[in-house]
């Protein structure tokens, strides 16, 4: 069995708002294999970036709840101070591709100048050393070494993206968070960005959370699936088992909305909308919007662990 060098077990993130506390992320737990790809689906506000966060420890100042185990190569990060996390974990093992990349990079900053930032704090590299490094990986994703000296206004939306990739590169880190790396990029465009996104999990065994609501997106560089509803992981299974067989309910939704080329399908929708995390339902959490519902659906379902670590948070299975 491959090496689970990331677990994360039982993880709590809430904010406090002045409507009241959000359960952004409610008590979630997957393992992640070395050098594999999970793809963490699910509709929007369902707390997907919430999660990359948590893990990656960019947490917003009205954090009310945190805890939980995040447990890289054996070493639970939620253990480090801030300070030993920032020098050791954070752009240096584990790096981050927010959402809205596009607007990440400072207009007034030349490219190089941003890129070789992580360089120079954590790594104690030479200006000189950095800017060489920082051309390398420039070209390594498809971008001339000569827009290290242009600045961000001077870049197309796709350039823009490779540079962002680029940067959560310098550090040669061991697994890489995309939070939605392909939005408000083109057709063309973010088939591109696929593509180089599948050349650098080929090439570097780098292991990756890549984060969307796109799930035919997903299917492209998923290894392992986490569908996530309301807050919860309802359904962790592997990629091959979950695009041909879908466990959850509201992961069968999801897969008869999406589109084929090849089969002549009616395309399905999910009646309702998302529950309010402010507020969320004491027994399933999907129970309104299931086709499937039945008297025990008013109690919490536990993760009903089926096979090869892969489960599913629903009362359907309890039997099996």
């Amino acid at each position: 069995m491959s090496e689970r060098h990331l677990n994360i077990k039982s993880l709590v993130m809430y904010y406090r708002t002045l409507r009241g506390e959000v359960k952004a992320v409610d008590d979630v737990s997957f393992s992640l294999p070395k050098g594999e790809t999970i793809a963490v689906i699910g509709e929007s506000g369902c707390g997907k970036s919430s999660l990359a966060k948590s893990i990656i420890r960019l947490l917003p100042r009205n954090v009310s709840v945190y805890k939980g185990a995040v447990l890289f190569n054996g070493l639970n990060l939620m253990d480090l101070d801030e300070e030993t996390f920032t020098k050791e974990i954070r752009w240096t093992k584990i790096t981050y591709v927010p959402q809205a990349a596009l607007n990440s990079l400072n207009p007034i900053i030349k490219i190089g100048d941003q890129m070789i930032e992580p360089l120079l704090l954590h790594q104690k590299m030479s200006k000189g050393e950095a800017l060489e490094r920082a051309a390398k990986t420039l070209k390594a994703v498809g971008v001339n070494e000569a827009f290290l000296h242009h600045y961000p206004f001077e870049l197309s939306g796709g350039m823009k993206q490779r540079v962002i990739i680029a940067m959560s590169l310098l550090t040669n880190p061991e697994l890489m968070i995309l939070d939605e790396p392909t939005s408000s990029l083109d057709v063309l465009t973010q088939a591109n960005i696929m593509n180089l996104l599948k050349n650098i999990k080929r090439e570097l065994k780098i292991s990756m959370i890549f984060i969307t609501h796109d799930v035919s997106l997903s299917s492209e560089l998923a290894d392992k699936v986490a569908v996530m509803y309301a807050g919860q992981v309802v359904e962790f299974s592997d990629a091959e088992t979950f695009y041909k067989n879908p466990l959850h309910p509201y992961s069968q939704k999801l897969m008869e909305s999406v589109p084929t080329l090849r089969t002549d399908k009616k395309l399905g929708f999910i009646s309702g909308s998302p529950p309010s995390l402010l507020d969320p339902p004491k027994g399933c959490r999907f129970a309104d919007r299931c086709p499937f519902i039945f008297e025990k659906c008013i109690k919490d379902p536990p993760i009903m662990h089926l096979n090869e670590g892969f489960y599913a948070k629903c009362w359907l299975y309890e039997k099996e």
